[in-house]
C-alpha cells in the first residue's frame, strides 16, 4: 500500500542579519511518498512537510510551487523500529513533536539562521526525550525508537539534523552528494578504514545503527548545512531506498525527472523492484527563484559540512530561555543573537571562522574500530561453530 499525502576548509556563512522587506523570493517544488515495501506487514516510516510561516503541515497539490516565508520550511523523514506497532508510534511521535517545537513561539520577526538551526536541534532532542519516556511508561513499547533526518530552510541556508541512518542528499550540477552521515556501525568501520564501500554493501551487520531517538534519554544530533544554489535538488530518504537503490541510479532518476512527484514514484518503484526489504520513504524538493544564487563557475564542490552553533548566552540580563527539559514537552528553542558559526575550537566571542569537515562523534561509540571488528567477527565465528556442531 502506498500513501502520498577530502577534508578541506570551507568558508563560514555570512552573518544572519534580519531579512528586509525586499528579500528576493525562494520557490520550492516538492513531493513526498512512503510505501510499505514488499516484505514488511506494517509501514513504520513517517515523513513531515511543513510551512513554518503558515504553521501548517502536509503536502500541497503536486503541481504547486511553494514560496518560502519569513520563518522558513521544514521537511523530515523518520524510520521507526521496535516491533509490533511501536516503530509506527515512535516515528509518528517524532514528526509530530518536531513540527510542534519548530512552530511554537515564532513571533513576528523573520527567523534567523542560528535561531532556526538551534530550534531544529532542540526539536529533535525533545522528540527523542518524549519517545524515550513513552517507551519507559508502556511495557509493550519498550525499545521503540526512530531515525530522523530533518531539514529546515531559512533564506538560502538549509540546515540538516541527523540521528540514525536515514539520509539527506543534494543533486547539484549533475553531481549527487550525501550531505548527512550515517550513524551506523558500517559507516564507522568505513571511516576507520576497516571496510571499503564495496565490502559495506554485503556486510552482514549493515543494519546496526549507533543511536536513535527514544532508545536513550539524550541523543547527539549531527547538525550540518548547505548553502543552496539555484537548481539544487534535495532528497531525504529512509534506508529502504538508499539500501536498495545505488547512488548512480538515484542520481540518474533525479537528473532526468523534472517533476518531484514522478521522481518519488520512480524511486519507490525501483526500491520495490530491487526487493523492497524495508519500508520506503522519500522526499524530493527542487529550489529556484531569485533568492537562491546561481552556481558560480569556480565554486568549490559541495560536501558534508558541520554547522557549529555558538553557546547559548548565560547572562540573565539577556532574553534567553533556560534549557530545562520538562517531563513531557522536552526543550524549547530560544531566539538569540546570531553570531557566525565557527569551528569547535573557536573562542567564546565566535568571530568569523571556518567550517571544517569532521568525523561524527557519537556518545557510547568510542571503542576502537579494531575492537569493534574483532567482536563482530568473533560473534560470527561463534555462531558458525555452533551451527556446525548442531548439524554434524
Amino acid at each position: 500500500m502506498t500513501t502520498t499525502p577530502d577534508p578541506t576548509t570551507a568558508p563560514a556563512p555570512a552573518p544572519a542579519e534580519s531579512q528586509g522587506p525586499a528579500k528576493a523570493e525562494i520557490q520550492i517544488k516538492l513531493f513526498a511518498r512512503t510505501d510499505v515495501g514488499q516484505v514488511r506487514e506494517h509501514n513504520e516510516d513517517n515523513f513531515l512537510v511543513a510551512d513554518l510561516t503558515k504553521r501548517t503541515r502536509g503536502l500541497q497539490e503536486a503541481k504547486d510551487v511553494v514560496t518560502v516565508g519569513k520563518h522558513g520550511n521544514l521537511v523530515a523523514v523518520c524510520d521507526g523500529m521496535g516491533g509490533a506497532a511501536a516503530g509506527e508510534v515512535a516515528s509518528q511521535l517524532a514528526v509530530d513533536i518536531i513540527f510542534e517545537k519548530m512552530s511554537e513561539d515564532l513571533g513576528d520577526a523573520p527567523s534567523e539562521r542560528n535561531q532556526i538551526a538551534r530550534r531544529l536541534v532542540n526539536a529533535v532532542e525533545a522528540a527523542g526525550l518524549r519517545i524515550f519516556e513513552a517507551a519507559k511508561s508502556d511495557r509493550t513499547r519498550r525499545g521503540m525508537g526512530t531515525t530522523t533526518t530533518a531539514a529546515a530552510l531559512v533564506d538560502d541556508h538549509l540546515f540538516l539534523a541527523q540521528v540514525g541512518d536515514s539520509r539527506g542528499y543534494i543533486l547539484r550540477n549533475g553531481v549527487l552528494v550525501q550531505v548527512t552521515r550515517d550513524q551506523s556501525l558500517v559507516n564507522q568501520l568505513i571511516e576507520a578504514g576497516q571496510l571499503t564501500e564495496e565490502e559495506a554493501e554485503t556486510f552482514e551487520h549493515n543494519n546496526i545503527i549507533l543511536q536513535a531517538l527514544g532508545t536513550a534519554e539524550t541523543v547527539q544530533v549531527d547538525l550540518t548545512y548547505v548553502e543552496l544554489r539555484r537548481g539544487d535538488i534535495l532528497m531525504l530518504c529512509s534506508d529502504g531506498l538508499s539500501g536498495m537503490v545505488r547512488n548512480d541510479e538515484i542520481r540518474e532518476v533525479l537528473k532526468s525527472t523534472a517533476d518531484p512527484l514522478e521522481a518519488c514514484k520512480t524511486l519507490t518503484e525501483r526500491a520495490n523492484l530491487a526487493g523492497g526489504h524495508d519500508n520506503i520513504t522519500v522526499i524530493v524538493a527542487q529550489f529556484d527563484g531569485e533568492g537562491v544564487k546561481p552556481l558560480a563557475p569556480d565554486e568549490e564542490p559541495l560536501k558534508y559540512r558541520k554547522y557549529v552553533l555558538p553557546e547559548e548566552p548565560t547572562d540573565p540580563a539577556r532574553k534567553a530561555v533556560p534549557h530545562t527539559p520538562p517531563p513531557t514537552d522536552g526543550v524549547a528553542g530560544a531566539a538569540e543573537p546570531t553570531p557566525q558559526p565557527a569551528t569547535a575550537a573557536a573562542p567564546a566571542s565566535w568571530p568569523a571562522g571556518s567550517m571544517e569537515e569532521e568525523r561524527i562523534e557519537i556518545p557510547g561509540t568510542h571503542v576502537p574500530a579494531g575492537v569493534v571488528v574483532a567482536l563482530v567477527l568473533g560473534v560470527i565465528a561463534l555462531l558458525g561453530g555452533t551451527a556446525f556442531l548442531l548439524l554434524r
